[in-house]
């Protein structure tokens, strides 16, 4: 079963296609790039590329996979539409899974997944053996209540380790396409109906309509 996995709730643009094959998932092609101004040039093009390195066609993907934050408003927007739309497209189903499981779901021990939500402020959830406690808040790195957690990781806790409480990663890590899927699993096996993909924002977007 070919899967179409896609992520744009952080600066990452990214696009993958997963075979599921019963419990084992095999990465066919994959495209990444850093760029938070750039997901709706990138995405399309990714996901074309990654058709054309895998040598197959639209009409060989059984399924979507997108992560849906949380994030800043319009990077994430981007993901989730473009993945609405190629699955209905091809009258396929499409599934939405927390992007920071796509980070904590392959994290050791406890850890406090972090994204940057802009405003200085973090997207974050803590992890225990890749197991999510609790839902995702945001708030203010300085600003985290006391937590159980041995370090963290993801972009925003990059960005932010100096105000941390615990040490935290130098390099930024970004949701994983193949855990996204394997979170997705029992759904995608079970044939499970199509979701209306529902973005955690978290808060209100930047932009407000003129009255």
């Amino acid at each position: 079963m070919l899967i179409l996995a896609v992520d744009t709730a952080t600066s990452a643009v990214q696009a993958a296609l997963v075979e599921l094959d019963g419990d084992e998932l095999f990465l066919n092609a994959f495209r990444r790039r850093i760029d938070s101004r750039g997901h709706v040039e990138r995405l399309a093009p990714f996901i074309d590329e990654c058709l054309s390195d895998a040598g197959r066609s639209r009409s060989d993907v059984a399924a979507v996979v997108a992560g849906v934050g949380p994030g800043p408003f319009t990077g994430l927007r981007v993901g989730m539409v473009t993945a609405a739309a190629f699955a209905d497209g091809l009258g396929i189903p499409v599934y939405g899974v927390c992007s920071l499981d796509g980070i904590g779901g392959n994290a050791r021990g406890r850890a406090l997944v972090a994204t940057d939500a802009r405003r200085k402020e973090i997207y974050w959830a803590v992890y225990r053996s890749g197991e999510r406690q609790g839902e995702p808040q945001v708030g203010k790195p300085s600003e985290l209540p006391e937590l159980d957690v041995d370090y963290a990781i993801g972009e925003g806790a990059s960005k932010y380790a100096e105000e941390l409480p615990m040490p935290a990663d130098a390099e930024p890590v970004y949701p994983d396409p193949v855990k996204l899927v394997e979170l997705a699993g029992p759904r995608l096996l079970a044939g499970a109906p199509t979701e209306q993909l529902t973005p955690l924002y978290l808060r209100r977007p930047d932009a407000k309509p003129a009255r």
